[in-house]
């Protein structure tokens, strides 16, 4: 998982990096097959599944695992999605991944289609709230974890195999998790969306549970990590519950128009930071970014009452700070920081996050400018910035995901010819179940698989990884989780941004015509 407590041993390793490479030539020349990597992307999910797998399962070295999760609670809990490399399903980060992939269906839907992957996407988005509908049986109730960190890294198993405590943990209103419920609310209002013309019966329901949840976590407030103490090692919510609950009423507005969704986002935005807090970094954790964006669109857009445009432009101003500090354009106010490859660097466990995060908001930010008109962004160091200059931003993030990086190296495993083959994942690193159905102990999954030192005989096609470290550099070990690690919410931005970027490629090719 991509939390934790970091050992002696980690760093120590850290500090002897493999060497930088030069360039390669594709990457020089900017030549990225866009649509493999958004196919790459979608494939990345099912083999991330829990569950039952599908007769479509394309990801053949996967099998059924977890079929009693929730048993010994008297609740279904089959189903979703493991986080990382571990097998505990997390409900905040697996909640945070949907509404990144719904939110990646609502604004590139028609270039996800052209390119053949829009099915996918919705099985893949539906994968998950299926299973978020399950986590929450009843209205003051809502499952947040299966499995338990420190019992599951114990063990190295594949997800077939495992004998590691299937605990289920919940939040309800004794114990509340507003974070959590407002997380969850969020992706089913933005699911709900996705899904109002291809299955209407199924979008109602999702938002009738979103609803619910929104009223759940702000009757009763408090932090998941609080009421799920099992949680907190792995997925603390640092940045407390006030960014989830606004970013919850804006996709409710979003997905109902109604009003008092609104209303809630601008009563609330100073209470719970939406306009007071300045944010570099967009994640599962931290949301202000980007419910901050969604409300700058509002106030593009001109879709809300005079009384409400005072406190947007509020929102508008912090939404402005984050896309300047992306652009290295904020002056004193501070900018993310670069590494010497061009790379955004928050900070060294899982900094790809943040790099895909980024690049979803500036290239949707760049959408709700180009629809505004001749609206731009104005950035404290230079000024007026256009459009197409937020897009080349993410543009060059995007690739240097894919290999165009000092090290050469796509950090999408399975894309380019050089990419990571030790990635720190249970499944991918021991021999497939479907090929050999031999059961694989506790102990005997590290010391037979963990430490080889081969790479993994399953390749986890579409897993974006941890990335390099403040200096490019990059170190393929399999103990090297805070690097070789795959985070599903890595990837779920990436949908709309190489889709995005793929439709860019090919209607400039058709205008050279």
């Amino acid at each position: 998982m991509a939390r934790g407590i970091i050992n002696i041993k980690t760093l120590a390793s850290l500090c002897s990096l493999l060497l930088l490479l030069p360039f390669t030539a594709a990457a020089a020349g900017g030549r990225f097959d866009y649509k493999k990597a958004l196919h790459n992307s979608l494939l990345y999910f099912e083999a991330q599944r829990s569950g039952h797998l599908p007769y479509n399962q394309r990801v053949k070295w996967r099998g059924h695992s977890g079929l009693a999760d929730g048993l010994q609670q008297g609740v279904d809990l089959v189903g979703g999605y493991y986080d990382a490399g571990d097998n505990v399903k997390f409900g905040l980060p697996m909640a945070f991944t949907i509404t990144m992939l719904s939110w990646s269906a609502i604004e590139f839907g028609a270039e996800i289609s052209s390119a053949g992957e829009l099915d996918h996407l919705l099985e893949a988005i539906k994968w998950g709230t299926d299973y978020l509908v399950k986590a929450h049986p009843e209205p003051g109730v809502l499952w947040a974890e299966v499995g338990d960190g420190d019992t599951d890294h114990y063990c190295w198993q594949r997800p077939e195999d495992m004998t590691t405590s299937r605990q289920a943990y919940k939040v309800d209103r004794e114990n509340p998790g507003s974070d959590l419920a407002g997380e969850t609310a969020a992706a089913m209002a933005a699911a709900s969306v996705v899904f109002r013309r291809s299955k209407p019966h199924y979008s109602r329901l999702l938002l009738h549970h979103a609803e619910q949840l929104f009223v759940f976590g702000d009757r009763y407030r408090g932090k998941y990590d609080a009421s799920v103490a099992e949680a907190w090692r792995y997925y603390a919510s640092v940045s407390g519950y006030g960014d989830e609950m606004l970013w919850a009423a804006l996709w409710l507005h979003r997905a109902t128009g109604r009003e008092e969704y609104l209303d809630y986002a601008v009563d609330m935005a100073d209470e719970f930071g939406g306009t007071t807090w300045a944010i570099n970094e967009f994640s599962w954790d931290v949301k202000y970014a980007g419910l901050q964006i969604l409300a700058a669109k509002l106030l593009l857009e001109g879709n809300h009452r005079p009384e409400h445009r005072s406190t947007l432009e509020q929102y508008a101003s912090k939404a402005e700070h984050y896309l300047c500090a992306c652009l290295g354009k904020n002056g004193e106010a501070g900018n993310v920081n670069r590494t010497a490859g061009g790379m955004l660097f928050i900070r060294q466990w899982n900094n790809m996050q943040y790099v895909t995060n980024a690049a979803f908001l500036l290239t949707a930010y760049s959408r709700y400018l180009d629809a505004a008109g001749d609206e731009l962004l104005w950035c404290p160091d230079g000024g007026p910035v256009r459009a197409g200059e937020l897009r080349a931003a993410a543009e060059a993030q995007a690739d240097y995901v894919l290999g165009d990086n000092p090290a050469g190296t796509s950090y999408m495993v399975g894309y380019g010819r050089r990419f990571p083959r030790r990635v720190h994942h249970r499944a991918a690193s021991i021999v497939s179940h479907r090929a050999d159905r031999r059961f694989v102990g506790c102990v005997q999954g590290y010391d037979r698989w963990f430490r080889r030192p081969a790479a993994n005989p399953n390749v986890v096609v579409g897993a974006i990884v941890g990335g390099p470290d403040h200096r490019d550099r990059f170190s393929d070990r399999r103990s090297n989780y805070m690097q070789t690690e795959a985070c599903t919410y890595n990837t779920a931005p990436m949908v709309g941004v190489f889709a995005h970027l793929h439709s860019e490629r090919a209607a400039a090719a058709e205008r050279k015509k």
